[in-house]
């Protein structure tokens, strides 16, 4: 009855679009469809090829065609495209649908093409949308999920009787695989008759046999099955896990330990100053001299004087003893001692003073050193001999000052000069 009508409609269109249309109508209109995606897809007429030409898709449900004033609904209009989306449409997925397209350019029009779809029959049906392994000791979990919808939803719910074909094989580079079946109905399904610690390879695939439908199968998925644990793995992991465990424990207590001193230390240090110390800094009445920060009105400030520091000269003076004339030196010498002892007491006062004989002042030796030829007595407790010997004259100037501090200290007499005094007792005579 369908038939009939759908032939009798097409005649009438045919007709009424008149049969010397110029543009010739679409041709091989196909149906791309995926579970609930629907796509119609046609080719442009052979004369018109490449042309601004652009078409128009229109449908109805079937069983409306019978009706009188039936209204058809536009799925696309006035498209340069040589395909049609009708997923957005939202067709009813076991009902049958009349579909029909024409190409037009201008004011001209080609004639409708029609196609008859029913989703429920000819639509395809999609691969699992996801698969998981995951190992069971020996043994694979296999995790299927539903295709899904246009809408997000499952094919299950559209395919009640739909059902899974699990396909495993074991993984090998060396031989070619040998493929074991297993069809299920469940979406978990655990794979038997597997070997431990082995590699193997699953892909799935959907069928609905009412149809019978089936779909590609999904990307191979791969992994290894595990085993009973052997003893000694099972020791290794215990102890390294131990001592592990152990020796985190010791770098924690350490770390402690070490911070708790650090901190000890910096703030409670076992050495501390001794008590007046601890008293003379902690000292802050204002006539403590502890060390403290000077301000512009400070009394410290005000107590400080300028102090001066002179070093204080001391002055040394010598007393030479006369000489007798059993012991006068040579008259060469005797001329030479004179000429230099002019030459010094020409200058005036000497500057050599002596602060030996107590706390009194300076005596300042004012008198001129004796003729080396008078005979004058001895009158000093010295025992002291002197005879002339063979040395080359000297003047007083050259006898320095650390030679008459020898002298005058009683050490040995080869530092007093050309007098080639031989007695270690010489005394200080000085008045």
């Amino acid at each position: 009855m369908h038939s009939f009508v759908y032939g009798i409609m097409s005649l009438v269109w045919l007709s009424s679009s008149g049969g010397g249309a110029e543009l010739a109508p679409p041709v091989n209109l196909t149906l791309i469809t995926m579970n609930t995606h629907f796509n119609l897809s046609w080719s442009q007429g052979a004369r018109h090829r490449g042309a601004n030409v652009s078409f128009s898709v229109q449908y109805v449900p079937s069983f409306k065609l019978s009706m009188p004033g039936t209204q058809w609904l536009t799925a696309c209009e006035n498209t340069p495209h040589t395909w049609c989306d009708l997923t957005p449409r939202k067709l009813y997925f076991q009902a049958i649908y009349t579909l029909r397209v024409r190409a037009h350019r201008g004011p001209l029009r080609s004639g409708w093409v029609l196609k008859e779809f029913c989703a429920d029959k000819e639509a395809a049906l999609g691969p699992p949308s996801r698969v998981d392994l995951a190992p069971a000791g020996a043994l694979l979990d296999v995790t299927i999920w539903d295709p899904r919808s246009s809408t997000n939803g499952s094919m299950k719910e559209l395919y009640p009787r739909m059902y899974y074909r699990v396909v495993y094989w074991e993984h090998s580079d060396t031989r070619s695989p040998d493929t074991v079946l297993v069809d299920t109905r469940a979406n978990t399904v655990t794979l038997p008759d597997l070997r431990a610690w082995t590699w193997y390879c699953v892909s799935v695939q959907s069928r609905y046999d009412f149809y019978s439908k089936t779909s590609a199968f999904t990307t191979p998925h791969c992994m290894q099955t595990e085993g009973a644990v052997p003893w000694w793995q099972i020791l290794l992991i215990f102890s390294l896990s131990g001592l592990v465990g152990f020796v985190g424990l010791l770098v924690l207590l350490y770390s402690g330990l070490y911070c708790y001193r650090t901190a000890k230390d910096t703030l409670f240090p076992a050495v501390t100053l001794p008590p007046h110390f601890q008293a003379y800094l902690m000292d802050l009445s204002p006539g403590s001299d502890a060390p403290r920060l000077l301000t512009p009105d400070s009394e410290s400030e005000l107590t400080c004087d300028r102090l001066s520091i002179c070093p204080q000269v001391v002055p040394l003076e010598v007393h030479l003893p006369p000489l007798s004339a059993s012991t006068a030196p040579p008259s060469g010498l005797e001329a030479d001692a004179r000429h230099n002892r002019q030459d010094s007491g020409g200058s005036g006062d000497s500057g050599v003073y002596s602060t030996e004989g107590g706390s009194g002042p300076p005596r300042h030796c004012s008198h001129d050193l004796p003729s080396l030829g008078t005979e004058e007595p001895w009158d000093g407790g010295s025992t002291a001999l002197l005879e002339p010997v063979s040395l080359e004259p000297v003047s007083l100037e050259q006898v320095s000052l650390e030679q008459v501090s020898l002298e005058h200290r009683g050490l040995k007499a080869e530092a007093a000069g050309p007098w080639g005094v031989r007695d270690e007792g010489i005394m200080d005579m000085g008045v």
